[in-house]
């Protein structure tokens, strides 16, 4: 199986290995291999041959507040509605949610799919599911209910 670097990566894990190990000087080591020198003194610092992780340490959304998430996803836990429905009775409370920024931030705490056997809907038949579902979701987090009703507008 190979090594997937990234793609500006000018070294690979047996390259940085025979960095680490040589006892060569960092010119040498830099023209032998055809890289930076502070490519080289970098490698020979460290203690490992992996590469460090980049971007945000915790990730976080750019569009919605960490209470707005908490209550997406108290909601589809509670409710285990997909995530077009989840979307139209959050947007009452959350105006500028959008249909990306909800399934992002889904992802992000690993409730983007639901379970097969805990789906309110069965997924072949969609003529079973009710024209529309109608939420009234109260300002406090965690509190909802959910009532299914038929609208014809």
């Amino acid at each position: 199986m190979g090594q997937v670097l990234h793609g500006n990566a000018t070294t690979t894990e047996t390259i940085r290995r025979a960095i680490q190990n040589s006892q060569e000087s960092i010119r040498v080591l830099a023209q032998r291999y055809n890289i930076n020198p502070e490519t080289v003194a970098k490698w020979k610092k460290r203690t490992t041959v992996k590469d460090h992780a980049m971007g945000p340490k915790q990730r976080q959304s750019t569009v919605l507040t960490s209470a707005e998430e908490t209550l997406i996803v108290a909601f589809r836990k509670q409710t285990l509605l997909p995530l077009d429905d989840c979307l139209y009775a959050l947007q009452e409370t959350i105006p500028h949610l959008t249909r990306s920024s909800l399934h992002r931030c889904l992802q992000r705490h690993g409730i983007s799919r639901l379970p097969i056997h805990e789906t309110k809907y069965p997924k072949r038949n969609s003529r079973n599911i009710p024209l529309a579902t109608s939420i009234s979701i109260l300002r406090k987090y965690g509190q909802t209910k959910v009532t299914s009703s038929i609208r014809c507008d």
